[in-house]
């Protein structure tokens, strides 16, 4: 069974990087100027009665993207509510058509209302090589801090990405955090240009618990 302390801290932890929606693996990318975003997400864990929401507005400022995290992890017998800014900057291949592309992504997060301890946050340098016009390969590396106990633990994944169309695209990942592997599979199915919706289903840890995710994805000019 999912201990209750690890499920809080990676959850939130795995929400402060939001730019690849509910996936664990981020791309390097960032919106263009002038755009903004939003995504809203929920994940459940049937064996463990775990449920997790996540809203996360985020516009392009200048160079960077700066977003705002709000996440409401429900586990048996607690609620937890948590609030955190985001930041991410791609430093290099910033072009739409660049082959490789590297960016940091840093954020913060606490739990309201606060019960002592330290709060958590995460860095990742997400990298992604375009193999070719429908297939991009998606590395990240980097470490998490939990809320709490402030523990820091390294963090990394591999991710496919493999367009099928212009509306549907595959993806598969491997990510290993808070010491414990996780194996995801879905789809991305863009209903417009600006809006997508993310489906996903997951394995994690030795004993292989289920998670099952959707999301919704909508970009906006300002």
């Amino acid at each position: 069974m999912i201990r209750r302390a690890w499920t809080v801290s990676l959850w939130l932890a795995a929400a402060t990087a939001q730019a690849g929606g509910h996936f664990d693996v981020d791309d390097a990318g960032t919106l263009d100027a002038g755009q903004c975003q939003y995504e809203f997400w929920g994940t459940r864990v049937r064996s463990e009665h775990i449920t997790a929401w996540h809203l996360g507005p985020a516009c392009r400022v200048g160079p960077v993207e700066l977003g705002l995290n709000i996440d409401r992890i429900s586990v048996p017998g607690d609620t937890v509510h948590a609030l955190g800014p985001q930041l991410k900057w791609t430093f290099f291949g910033q072009a739409p058509e660049a082959r490789w592309s590297a960016a940091v992504s840093m954020g913060f997060v606490s739990q309201l209302p606060r019960r002592g301890g330290r709060s958590g946050g995460q860095f990742v340098v997400p990298v992604t090589w375009r193999a070719t016009d429908s297939l991009m390969v998606h590395a990240n590396l980097g470490a998490d801090w939990s809320t709490g106990s402030g523990a820091r633990t390294g963090r990394g994944g591999l991710a496919g990405e493999w367009a099928l169309n212009d509306t549907v695209s595959l993806i598969a990942e491997r990510n290993r955090a808070f010491g414990l592997w996780t194996s995801r599979v879905g789809a991305r199915v863009s209903i417009t240009p600006v809006i997508s919706i993310d489906l996903s289903a997951a394995r994690t840890g030795p004993s292989g618990v289920r998670s099952f995710s959707v999301g919704l994805n909508h970009e906006f000019g300002r």
